[in-house]
C-alpha cells in the first residue's frame, strides 16, 4: 500500500464494505498475510488483514466467529473481528479476502523485559483462554492440519534436510525421534482442545508490567492443550539462562487458574523441543525460498540457541522441575546401596564399576549422558559412541534394517558388499579385503589366527602396556593383562617389547631419533629370541599405556624388520580409528605406513557391537585354506546398515575436522594450564584422544596417583565424566564423542583449573 491508487481504492473499498473513512494507513509485519494499521478519521485505530488466496474462507469465518465468542467472554483481551454492512466478518479487495478488526494496544512481549509479575499475566490469561476453549466447539477448526501443529511433527521429518547445517539438523533429528518415541504412543490419551496455538512473544501484547491483549488466531487449532503452554515457553525460555526456573514459574501461575495433569507435564519437554524444531525446519525453508524476514532471523537464532541448551537437560530433570512447581509426586532419589546390591546379585563382581560413586544412566543425547536422578554429564571419556549417543541417524538405520531383515552371511545380501566397499575406500592400496566381526576384541583375536596362517610361525611381538581384547588370545597379546593384577605373565610365544615413550622412557627427543632409536632396541629383543614370528601388534597410541603416541618413526623403522622375520605388521586402530585422530581418518597413517593387517572396534558401530579385520587380497586368500571362517552375527545386514550410517555422519557432520579443531584446540588450553600447575607433567595425544599425565614432582616425573585419582572423582561430582588410564593409573583420559566441541573443553579446563589449584 504505498501508492495513491492502492491507497485510494482501499479507501474506497473500506468505506464502501463499512462505512467509514480512513485517513492513514501503515504495513505491519506479518508470517502469511499482508498486515497494515488502520487510522480512521476520528483516530479510530484498526487492523486490516489481507489473506493469502490459499487459506479457506470457512476457516476465515470459523477464526471470526471463535474471537467474537471470545470477546464476549474476556471482553477487550483480543482482536474483535468487524462485521462489514451485510453482517458478514469477510470482504474481498482486488484478489485478496480481508477482515477488519479492533486495534489492541500494548508493546510486544518480544520488546520488553521479563519478569516474573509479567509471566504470571501472561500464563493466568493464556489459562483463562484455554478454559473458555475448553467447552467451544467448531468442526471446520476441529478438522485443520496444519504444519505449524505440534503434534504433527513428525509429518514433517523429510523436511528436516532444509537445515544444511547438519550440527543442527541432527539436534531437529533427534528430536523428531524422541517425539515419536515418547509423544505419539501417549497423544490420543492427552485432553484436547482448540487452542491459540501461537502465543510467541511476537503475538502477546504488554501494558504495564500486565498482558494486556493477545493477537493474531490464524494458527489456531484442536490439539492437546499442553501444546498450548509449551508453544508460550518455547518462546519466553528463548535467551534464559535458566529455562526450567522460568518455565516452573510459569507453570504455576498456569496451572492455578487451569489445572495441569501429571501426564501432560511429563510430555512437557518433548513439546516443546518439538516446537523449537518445527520452527527452524519453516525458517530455514524460507530462508531457502527467498521468503525469510527479519522476525523469521530473529526467531531463528533464539530457536537455535535455545535447542543447543535444550539438548544439555535431560527429559527426567525438566519433569522434575514441572512437577515440583506445581507441587506434584517426585520421583524419588536413586539408592545406589539398593542399585549395586541389586546388580552383584545376578552380576560377578569382576565386572566393576568406576568412580567411587558409581552412576545409574538412563538416557544419552551425543555428547551428554542423563542418570535416573536428571542429572546431565559431559561425557569427555567414551569414545564407543563415536559420532554421538543415540546419533538418529544411527538409530534410525537400525530400526529400519531391523524390520526388515536381519540374518547371517551365507546369504548374499547388499548391506554386507556395500558397507564393505565403503569401510575399505578409506584405507590406502593394498588393504582391501575385510572380515567383520562382533567386537574389536574377536577381531585382535582373528588377525592373530590369520596371521600365524600367513606366516606358518607363532610367535606375536606385544607392546609394554598394550590391550587387544578379552579373549584368551586378546589377553595373550595384551601385556596390559598377563603382565597386570591377576595376570599369569607371558605365553611362550609372546615376545615383550619395550614402549617408545618419549616422557617416561629413556629417550624422549620426538624429532624421529627416539623412535629409530626404540625401534632398534625392539629389534634387538627380536634377534634374542632366535625365532621366526607370525605377527608385531601395536596401537598407533597406547590407551591402556597411558594414552602414550608411539615416539615418531617408531613404525618406520620397526615395520620392515618384522617383515623380514616372516611376520605381519598390525595395527589395532579400535581406539585410534574413524577420524578420531583429527589430521588423519586411521592412527598407523601419523606413522607414514600401511600396516599388513587393521583391527577395527568400539566406534564402528557407535555402539553397536562391530568389529573387523582389514588385510589385503593375498593374506584373506592364504586364510582360505579350507576351513571355513563364520561368525554367526558379524556382518549382518542390521551391523552393515549401523556401520554404513556412522561413516556416513562422520562425513555429513565433518566430524573428523572437528576431532582436529576441537582437539588441538583442547590440548592447546591444557598447556597453557600446564604452565600454572606443575602436577601436569605432560599432556599427550591426537585430535580427540587426549591424556594429560599427573606427577608429584615435574622434575622425577613421579606418577601422582592419588590426584589423578582424587580429581577424575571430582570431575564426575561435577558432572563431568572421565576416565584415568596408565600403569600407574595417573593418567587423565579423554576420549569423547567426536561431536565434543570447544565449548565442552572449557567445561572440562575450567573444572581442572578449579581443582588442581
Amino acid at each position: 500500500m504505498t501508492d495513491d491508487l492502492s491507497f485510494n481504492q482501499l479507501k474506497d473499498s473500506i468505506s464502501a464494505h463499512f462505512g467509514f473513512e480512513i485517513v492513514k494507513v501503515s504495513s505491519l509485519s506479518g508470517y502469511d498475510n499482508r498486515n497494515f494499521k488502520l487510522t480512521r478519521k476520528d483516530g479510530v485505530l484498526f487492523v486490516l488483514k489481507m489473506h493469502n488466496p490459499s487459506v479457506g474462507i470457512s476457516f476465515l469465518e470459523a477464526e471470526s466467529k471463535l474471537l467474537a465468542c471470545l470477546n464476549e467472554q474476556l471482553p477487550g483481551l483480543f482482536p474483535r473481528p468487524i462485521t462489514n454492512r451485510d453482517g458478514n466478518y469477510l470482504f474481498q479487495f482486488e484478489s485478496h479476502i480481508c477482515r477488519l478488526y479492533t486495534w489492541l494496544d500494548g508493546r510486544f512481549l518480544a520488546e520488553v523485559n521479563h519478569n516474573k509479575t509479567i509471566l504470571s499475566s501472561f500464563a493466568g490469561m493464556l489459562a483463562k483462554l484455554n478454559q473458555q476453549l475448553f467447552t467451544y466447539s467448531d468442526p471446520v477448526i476441529e478438522a485443520r492440519h496444519m504444519d505449524w501443529d505440534v503434534q504433527y511433527f513428525l509429518d514433517l521429518k523429510s523436511r528436516s534436510k532444509v537445515i544444511q547445517d547438519a550440527s543442527i539438523r541432527k539436534l531437529v533429528d533427534h528430536f523428531l525421534l524422541q517425539f515419536r518415541e515418547f509423544i505419539q504412543p501417549q497423544i490420543h490419551t492427552l485432553r484436547n482442545s482448540i487452542i491459540h496455538n501461537d502465543a510467541n512473544d511476537w503475538n502477546v501484547l504488554v501494558t504495564s508490567d500486565r498482558v494486556s491483549g493477545l493477537i493474531d488466531f490464524g494458527d489456531v487449532v484442536f490439539a492437546p492443550i499442553i501444546q498450548e503452554v509449551a508453544v508460550a515457553l518455547t518462546y519466553i525460555l528463548m535467551g534464559k539462562e535458566e529455562p526450567l526456573q522460568w518455565a516452573g514459574h510459569f507453570l504455576m501461575a498456569y496451572h492455578k487458574v487451569l489445572p495441569l495433569e501429571e501426564k501432560e507435564i511429563d510430555l512437557l519437554y518433548y513439546f516443546i523441543a518439538a516446537r523449537l524444531s518445527l520452527s527452524l525446519i519453516h525458517s530455514f525453508d524460507a530462508i531457502q525460498d527467498g521468503k525469510a524476514d527479519e522476525y523469521i532471523l530473529i526467531s531463528q537464532k533464539g530457536a537455535i540457541d535455545l535447542l543447543k541448551k535444550w539438548i544439555t537437560i535431560s527429559p527426567d530433570k525438566a519433569a522434575a522441575v514441572f512437577r515440583e512447581a506445581l507441587r506434584f509426586k517426585i520421583p524419588a532419589q536413586t539408592d545406589y546401596d539398593q542399585e549395586l546390591a541389586k546388580r552383584y546379585a545376578h552380576i560377578g563382581k569382576v565386572q566393576s564399576v568406576t568412580y567411587k560413586q558409581p552412576i545409574k544412566m538412563k538416557r544419552a543425547a551425543f555428547q551428554y549422558m542423563f542418570d535416573a536422578d536428571g542429572n546431565t554429564f559431559l561425557d569427555a571419556y567414551n569414545n564407543i559412541p563415536h559420532v554421538g549417543h543415540q546419533h538418529p541417524q544411527v538409530v534410525e538405520a537400525a530400526q529400519r534394517q531391523m524390520a526388515m531383515l536381519n540374518t547371517n552371511t551365507r546369504y548374499l545380501y547388499d548391506q554386507l558388499a556395500d558397507y564393505a566397499e565403503k569401510l575399505l575406500s578409506k584405507f590406502p592400496k593394498p588393504l582391501n579385503k575385510v572380515f567383520i566381526v562382533n567386537s574389536g576384541s574377536e577381531a585382535s583375536d582373528l588377525a592373530i589366527r590369520i596371521a600365524q596362517n600367513f606366516s606358518g610361525n607363532s610367535r606375536v611381538a606385544v607392546l609394554e602396556h598394550g590391550y587387544h581384547g578379552n579373549t584368551r588370545m586378546g589377553i595373550n597379546i595384551s601385556h596390559y593383562k598377563f603382565g597386570g593384577k591377576g595376570g599369569s605373565g607371558p605365553e611362550d610365544f609372546i615376545t615383550l617389547l619395550p614402549i617408545p615413550d618419549t616422557f617416561r622412557g629413556p629417550k624422549s627427543n620426538d624429532d624421529g631419533t627416539a623412535g629409530k632409536a626404540y625401534a632398534k632396541e625392539a629389534i634387538k629383543v627380536l634377534e634374542n629370541t632366535n625365532d621366526q614370528i607370525a605377527a608385531f601388534i601395536a596401537e598407533p597410541i597406547v590407551g591402556c599405556g597411558g594414552q602414550v603416541p608411539l615416539a615418531k618413526d617408531y613404525l618406520k623403522s620397526l615395520y620392515p624388520e618384522i617383515r623380514k622375520r616372516g611376520g605381519l605388521c598390525i595395527s589395532d586402530e579400535v581406539q585410534t580409528g574413524f577420524g578420531r585422530m583429527g589430521s588423519h581418518f586411521w592412527g598407523f597413517e601419523m606413522q607414514g605406513v600401511i600396516p599388513d593387517v587393521v583391527v577395527l572396534g568400539k566406534p564402528m558401530g557407535n555402539g553397536h557391537p562391530m568389529g573387523a579385520v582389514v588385510t589385503t587380497d593375498e593374506i584373506a586368500e592364504a586364510f582360505n585354506n579350507g576351513m571355513e571362517f563364520f561368525s554367526s552375527f558379524g556382518g549382518n545386514p542390521v551391523s552393515c546398515a549401523i556401520g554404513m550410517a556412522v561413516l556416513d555422519v562422520i562425513v555429513a557432520e565433518s566430524l573428523q575436522q572437528n576431532a582436529l579443531k576441537t582437539g588441538s584446540y583442547f590440548m592447546e588450553e591444557l598447556r597453557k594450564l600446564q604452565k600454572d600447575i606443575p602436577m601436569i607433567g605432560d599432556v599427550r595425544g591426537s585430535g580427540l584422544f587426549i591424556g594429560v599425565d599427573l606427577v608429584i614432582d615435574p622434575e622425577t616425573r613421579q606418577p601422582n596417583t592419588e590426584l589423578a585419582q582424587t580429581l577424575k572423582n571430582k570431575l564426575r561430582e561435577n558432572f563431568i565424566l572421565v576416565s584415568t588410564d596408565g600403569p600407574y593409573d595417573n593418567v587423565i583420559k579423554m576420549k569423547p564423542p567426536l561431536c565434543f566441541n570447544k565449548s565442552n573443553a572449557d567445561q572440562v579446563i575450567e573444572k581442572m583449573r578449579r581443582f588442581l589449584y
